[in-house]
């Protein structure tokens, strides 16, 4: 009988700290998940992953302390552990893709390449981004069709983001023929420049021989403007330059061949 009451207490005392462990488990896994999810939020990150990474948190913590708990009763959680382990390495090998999918959208969200409304080039497609969710990006194009592109994708290679700068440059290749003065030219389109107010004074825009192509002395016109305006900027720059020209008398070239025949004499 003795021996019966010893083992009863041994038992209710096991499991008296089992409980303890694990409501105590419990609330410190409750605290550190609440902690993430407090210090993700200062950090603007998307409400989704903050919620998922937080539950993710709170059930790997209380996976441990369940363990903790069955382990304090006596019961063996080695093979328990191992299965979880295998469990999670098959669910992990057969959900690959996603996974790798999902850390890059994490690493997206963390460190913000881009944002809603930038227009990127990224994964061989440039569009504007209409969402970065967890496992996909949502990229508008242009002339509005909407491309869906895993994560993965793009973080594994170059990202170019046109609107991550207040300013851009506006780069212009303007050629002329070989008989028409090039410092008229060249004043020409300062005069044009001059006129836009989109164009910014500093940097202060150059207008620079860059080339001597084969049918035109090709000029490298570069001005600065709003990242808004690039583009309104560089289609009225170009029309405004060419009808200048046509007004002024300075030709603007096209690529032309010469074909020579001869005859030979039998």
């Amino acid at each position: 009988m003795q021996n019966i009451a010893d083992l009863t207490t041994h038992f209710v005392i096991n499991a008296l700290m089992a409980l303890a462990i694990f409501v105590v488990g419990r609330w410190i896994a409750f605290q550190i998940a609440k902690v993430i999810q407090k210090t993700l939020t200062a950090r603007e990150m998307d409400a989704a992953l903050v919620h998922f990474v937080r539950s993710l948190v709170y059930w790997a913590l209380l996976t441990f302390v369940v363990i903790a708990a069955l382990g304090q009763l006596g019961i063996q959680t080695a093979s328990f552990i191992a299965i979880v382990g295998a469990a999670g390495l098959a669910i992990g090998l057969a959900l690959q893709g996603s996974l790798s999918n999902f850390a890059s959208g994490v690493l997206l969200l963390m460190f913000k390449p881009f944002k809603a409304g930038d227009f990127v080039e990224a994964a061989g497609t440039a569009g504007s981004i209409e969402k970065i969710q967890i496992f996909t990006t949502e990229l508008v194009t242009p002339d509005n069709k909407q491309i869906i592109i895993p994560n993965s994708a793009i973080t594994g290679g170059t990202i170019t983001n046109y609107s991550a700068k207040d300013t851009r440059r506006v780069d212009l290749t303007i050629g002329i023929s070989y008989n028409d003065d090039i410092d008229k030219a060249r004043e020409l389109i300062f005069d044009e420049i001059s006129k836009d107010d989109r164009i910014l004074k500093d940097p202060e825009p150059v207008v620079l021989v860059m080339t001597l192509a084969d049918s035109s002395v090709n000029f490298a016109v570069r001005s600065w403007a709003a990242t808004s305006d690039y583009w309104p900027v560089y289609t009225s720059l170009t029309e405004a330059i060419k009808k200048r020209f046509d007004k002024d008398g300075i030709s603007i070239p096209f690529p032309q061949t010469d074909v020579h025949i001869h005859q030979i004499k039998e």
